[in-house]
């Protein structure tokens, strides 16, 4: 019987490349979440690691079409490699995209508060701050007037409840969220002086560390919660900080809303029927 040998589909090297390129994009952009989310390196050395890493991931995009191209022509294999490749490429650079379209749109600035004329302060936080970070002073009128129009209404929140219960709704929602507290001081009539309450709020996926600062101002009616919302690094914050302060001030409003919580009663140890059913067994 004669064995016929069966020789195997060449494979297209571009394809195999495209993989390899992809599968290393993808290692590299995990360490480098990792190393940005843990603050093991310097942000600018960090973010550099993960724009590489990006970089790759077009690249594999780029050899997974020649590797079409070069299958579609030749006749060789390596069609699995080539999808593999692309569709890494396409999953690693999508949310970098909407982010560069999300840029586009929205103003260039990081630093988003319902009072530009006069922002709350960062004090504590201030000196935390590295040297290299975003200034803690507000940019000013020119910042005040591009929030203004990408974010008409980012305004501050009067309420018709008292002071301490406009504190106390907002460091439950700050609590909640998980927050770094870094300084709270509750309101106190008798002073008078304000409350605040300063923290430090990470992005989702980088973790990305932006500084947030509450202020509580009694007024004829009730009291007046201002936010500030700034990040560390970086002169576009994409909306997240607009985003922030939007989503801080609704939920506070909501605790407001619901009103203080009710302790619910301790039951009282049931009465013996009679001295001699006092014990059932």
């Amino acid at each position: 019987m004669v064995r016929r040998r069966i020789s195997e589909q060449p494979m297209s090297r571009l394809a195999i490349w495209a993989r390899r390129t992809a599968l290393f994009s993808l290692a590299a952009t995990l360490i480098a979440i990792i190393i940005v989310r843990s603050g093991a390196l310097d942000i600018v050395p960090a973010l550099s690691t993960l724009a590489g890493a990006l970089v790759l991931a077009l690249v594999a995009i780029l050899l997974a079409f020649a590797a079409g191209i070069a299958i579609w022509r030749e006749g060789v294999g390596g069609v699995r490699e080539a999808v593999t490749a692309l569709l890494v490429g396409v999953a690693l650079i999508a949310y970098p995209l909407y982010l560069g379209v999300k840029a586009y749109r929205l103003p260039a600035i990081y630093d988003v508060t319902t009072d530009p004329i006069d922002p709350p302060r960062f004090e504590a936080i201030a000196r935390l701050r590295p040297r290299d970070a975003n200034p803690v002073t507000y940019a000013g009128l020119y910042t005040a007037e591009q929030q203004r129009a990408a974010y008409s209404d980012i305004e501050p929140d009067l309420t018709n409840s008292s002071p301490q219960e406009a504190y106390d709704a907002a460091l439950k929602v700050i609590t909640k969220r998980r927050w770094h507290i870094v300084d709270a001081r509750a309101p106190q009539a008798a002073a008078p002086r304000e409350g605040r309450i300063e923290a430090i709020a990470r992005t989702p996926i980088l973790g990305f560390r932006d500084d947030v600062v509450v202020r509580v101002r009694a007024t004829t009616d009730g009291a007046r919660i201002d936010v500030r919302s700034a990040s560390r690094y970086g002169r576009h914050d994409l909306g997240a900080n607009a985003a922030r302060v939007r989503a801080l001030i609704d939920d506070v409003d909501d605790v407001l809303a619901a009103g203080p919580e009710k302790k619910q009663p301790v039951p009282k140890p049931a009465q013996a029927a009679g001295k001699g059913n006092s014990a059932r067994r």
